[in-house]
């Protein structure tokens, strides 16, 4: 009796550190990686095109998502990938101060990059197998909270600690940030040790196969044959991989633009500066954006505000139009002007997460949500590929134009959408 696995547990007990797990490799690896570049003295041009090769794990994890599924249990795949994710941002600590960083840590980040890839998709199935579905419900806003969180951590506190430590170290930033990567190591340590103790073990829980007979490469051929073959398929992989056209360019080259120095066309603000610009206030809005979508959705479903979403996630990109070619030197209205720009974002992506849910409702709903999140990396990937070089080219001003222009895809593929009006509601008990 003693040595009885525990199938149940209070879902606050793992929920809000599995999803602030889920969340921390993802922004370290694709914002905190570009600002640790840039104050090591990496070109944009190579931050934006190898930082961006950085979303690839993200995009192809339809791929191996079967694997979670048909091998071991979804809880097995959540502790050793936090232990591996550890190992890499020990990797990233231990290879900072050597010559050849740029190469090293690339490495390090793309082991961190298919770990957290992995724990991803095992983290969402976990979070189906361990909950009723009432709780599923009643606790999607508390882990989407912690998720924000972890940016929060990364984006903020984490970039703030490390400008700290520049200062420390009397501007060795290379050990600057060896400390820092060194702190996050010791905190995924801990992680490890907390979820493989704390995470109940549902009965639901175990590999599957829908034919005990069937060999692994049919089930394979099964889940993606069931999703490519749903209805206007390709019209929702253009909205996948569409919808964030602008905004792919534009998250790849605010950190750049808020670091460099105004000669060069930036606002020349110190990383701590950054921190709390960006990875503070920043996330703060964005996390409110995307509370309060989900709210409105909740109330009146995603069709009755999918317009007013997609114009909150594009317009505000103008205000970095206006940053760029006015460079104030306000501290505090770099802050409003960033925090708009964010809660627009928060509050359109909901309709993109929403309709990333609905695309995935039927059989094999995990694999599917992932493919959907693997287009939607894809989208990330390709666009920030080279907006590095576009804006070397063109400078800031001219880029944030472009961006504006790069919007009108957006528009048009959420124009041709089709969506069931009572889709996100919440549903009234009788």
């Amino acid at each position: 009796m003693a040595n009885q696995k525990v199938t149940f547990r209070n879902p606050w007990a793992w929920v809000p550190s599995l999803y602030f797990a889920e969340g921390m490799p993802y922004v370290v690896v694709m914002t905190v990686s570009v600002i640790m570049y840039k104050r090591l003295g990496i070109s944009n041009t190579e931050i934006a095109f190898y930082t961006s090769w950085l979303y690839l794990p993200w995009a192809i994890k339809p791929l191996w998502s079967p694997v979670v599924d048909i091998f071991k249990t979804k809880r097995f795949w959540i502790v050793i990938m936090q232990i591996i994710i550890g190992g890499g941002l020990a990797g990233v600590a231990m290879t900072l101060p050597m010559p050849g960083f740029f190469q090293y840590t690339l490495a390090f980040f793309w082991l961190m990059a298919f770990s957290s890839a992995t724990h991803d998709i095992a983290a969402d199935g976990f979070y189906m197998l361990g909950l009723e579905q009432h709780q599923q419900a009643a606790l999607v806003g508390i882990r989407s909270v912690f998720y924000r969180i972890a940016t929060l951590t990364g984006q903020g506190l984490l970039v703030v600690l490390a400008g700290r430590f520049e200062q420390t170290t009397g501007g060795n930033n290379q050990l600057a940030w060896s400390i820092t990567f060194a702190i996050l190591a010791v905190l995924f340590l801990l992680f490890f040790v907390y979820h493989k103790f704390i995470l109940p073990y549902p009965d639901s829980d175990k590999s599957v196969r829908s034919d005990e007979s069937s060999g692994v490469a049919q089930e394979f051929l099964k889940t993606f044959a069931l999703f490519f073959k749903k209805k206007n398929i390709i019209l929702t992989i253009a909205f996948l991989l569409l919808y964030r056209f602008a905004e792919a360019q534009l998250v790849k080259l605010v950190s750049p633009f808020l670091l460099d120095d105004r000669l060069k066309g930036g606002l020349g603000l110190s990383t701590s500066e950054v921190g709390i610009v960006y990875g503070t206030v920043g996330i703060i809005a964005l996390t409110l954006g995307g509370l309060l979508g989900g709210y409105v959705v909740s109330r009146q479903g995603l069709k009755f505000w999918l317009w007013i979403m997609v114009c909150a996630i594009h317009l505000p990109d103008a205000m970095f139009i206006y940053l760029s070619q006015v460079q104030p030197e306000n501290f505090l209205f770099i802050n409003l002007a960033v925090a708009v720009e964010q809660f627009g974002y928060g509050f359109g992506f909901t309709a993109y997460m929403m309709y990333m849910i609905m695309i995935s409702e039927g059989e094999h709903k995990t694999a599917h949500y992932a493919i959907c999140t693997g287009f939607m990396a894809l989208g990330m990937m390709l666009p920030g590929m080279f907006s590095g070089k576009l804006q070397d080219a063109i400078g800031y001003p001219n880029f944030f134009l472009w961006v504006m222009l790069s919007t009108i895809p957006g528009f048009l593929v959420a124009a041709l959408v089709k969506i069931d009006p009572q889709f996100g509601k919440k549903v009234q008990k009788q």
